[in-house]
């Protein structure tokens, strides 16, 4: 349980909050949206909508598993691909996003697995420095067994779920990367009972 005083007014209109699957994102980005008093978007669901709306033949990345649900053969590393191809896809849609909510100056929280920190180069002209409006942290786990763990604790019913660790795992060791290379910071998530204040530091 995340401990946090009285609401505090952002100085930002955007924060996005990403990293893999079974890391604790969406747990603390709720607790980030109470405390902030502002609204929460789920990356997840704009992608579902997006799925929805068009076709395999529009849109076959997005329709992958639709279409070829036989592919349990792939390879971590290719599915980690096929994970960031998506991210990119969606980043026209994220940035339109992150541009209303700067224009209107109503603060929201983006959460999500396939937000990219390439989006916050997408996003840098919005910031100075004096004025940065949209700010960004990733998490990662850089224990893959802890991984496993929080989806055997949230999914207990699914099946083999060791691949689906290694594939986030491979995701988190991947944003280091890209974080380092946009100069944005990334938070393992553990110590649990610290991210919540971890987070409200990196974002000043």
């Amino acid at each position: 349980m995340y401990k946090f005083s009285q609401n505090d007014k952002p100085s930002w209109d955007v924060l996005l909050i990403g990293g893999p699957s079974g890391t604790g994102k969406s747990r603390v980005s709720y607790a980030l949206a109470h405390h902030f008093d502002v609204g929460i978007t789920e990356v997840d669901d704009l992608h579902t909508a997006i799925v929805q709306i068009t076709t395999p033949e529009q849109q076959p990345v997005l329709h992958y598993w639709e279409t070829k649900p036989e592919d349990v053969h792939l390879s971590a590393e290719q599915m980690l691909e096929l994970h960031v191809s998506v991210g990119q896809f969606m980043l026209p849609a994220l940035e339109a996003v992150v541009e209303n909510h700067i224009e209107s100056q109503t603060p929201i929280i983006l959460e999500g697995d396939y937000i990219l920190p390439e989006l916050m180069a997408l996003a840098s002209h919005h910031n100075s420095k004096e004025d940065k409006r949209v700010r960004a942290v990733f998490i990662y786990e850089p224990d893959e067994k802890q991984i496993l763990n929080n989806f055997l604790q949230r999914e207990p019913e699914e099946g083999e779920q060791a691949g689906r660790a290694h594939v986030s795992w491979l995701y988190g060791e991947w944003l280091i990367k890209e974080c380092k290379r946009y100069g944005l910071p990334a938070l393992p998530a553990t110590p649990w009972d610290s991210l919540f204040d971890r987070i409200v530091k990196a974002i000043g």
